[in-house]
């Protein structure tokens, strides 16, 4: 079992209940209220339920161990799975922005003054969200639930620019009607652009791009700090799911035995395991170090 799979779990149930009581909250708070922009968010935050089922998922698929035609493991699905929620951001900003224009050309009526308190608390609620999945996913290093938590920032500004539309259109009367629709298509392009900072880790995910200095030069102190330990020349880091796999080459007296050379690189492996448990697994690949 991956560190942090059951925190990660829980996280996920905790977003697919509260996505699913605000949707409908929203939706008819949205209809009674007439307010087109309290649907367009409850229409976010039904895809933000499915977003969320995919998570969930997605982190019991990840977690499942290393098999013969997986000797990595199954982590590769996170940000696999975070596309695919990307993908759900995507769609929601493109029907919130087709339904706003849509509303923007159609006279309605000015919302109801309590669809402000509504939209108040959720604001609130979405943003307390957000910090608590959020802070799951940098505690548990999924990138998948770090995405989720983004759906939940994305549907506070969402709630946040048609708390702001109307009451524009309460307070200024005649005229400002669809101020509120002007608002959730504004919302829509914030949230294409939380998209894409979602994306970019995770494609970096998948390239294994390197973008983690930090464990990196932590794993050369560990190992520089072994006896025998000449220095260390290459390594490699590769994020799966939530854990890390790690190459890295030491040299050691060209001297030396090859069982020597071995111990001190089992000790090297079994200290840097010892110090991170997200580091799944080290290969260590022993060269002579020739000017001794």
């Amino acid at each position: 079992m991956q560190p942090g799979y059951r925190e990660a779990v829980k996280a996920s149930y905790f977003s697919i209940a509260g996505n699913t009581l605000l949707a409908i909250a929203k939706a008819v708070t949205g209809i009674f209220g007439n307010s087109y922009a309290l649907i367009a968010d409850a229409i976010e935050s039904t895809t933000d339920v499915f977003a969320s089922l995919l998570v969930l998922l997605g982190l019991k698929y990840a977690n499942k161990p290393a098999d013969k035609n997986h000797p990595y493991g199954h982590g590769k699905a996170e940000p696999l799975i975070t596309f695919m929620v990307v993908g759900f951001l995507i769609v929601s900003a493109t029907v919130i922005a087709y339904e706003s224009i849509e509303n923007i050309r159609t006279p309605h009526k000015v919302p109801e003054p309590y669809t402000l308190i509504v939209l108040f608390i959720i604001i609130i609620i979405k943003e307390v969200s957000y910090r608590f999945v959020s802070k799951k996913g940098d505690d548990t290093n999924s990138s998948a639930l770090k995405a989720d938590a983004w759906h939940h920032r994305s549907d506070a500004i969402t709630s946040l620019m048609a708390f702001v539309g109307i009451s524009i259109a309460l307070f200024m009367g005649k005229g400002y009607e669809n101020a509120d629709d002007w608002a959730a298509l504004f919302a829509s392009g914030f949230i294409l652009f939380n998209a894409y900072l979602i994306l970019r880790p995770a494609l970096g995910e998948v390239m294994d791009e390197h973008r983690y200095d930090d464990i990196e030069n932590e794993i050369r102190d560990i190992a520089q700090q072994n006896t025998g330990v000449v220095e260390t020349e290459k390594c490699f880091i590769r994020k799966t799911g939530m854990t890390y796999h790690v190459d890295l080459h030491i040299a050691v007296d060209a001297e030396i035995s090859v069982k020597a050379g071995h111990d001190i690189a089992h000790r090297v492996k079994d200290e840097i395991l010892k110090n991170n448990p997200q580091i799944a697994d080290v290969l260590i690949h022993v060269e002579p170090d020739d000017e001794l």
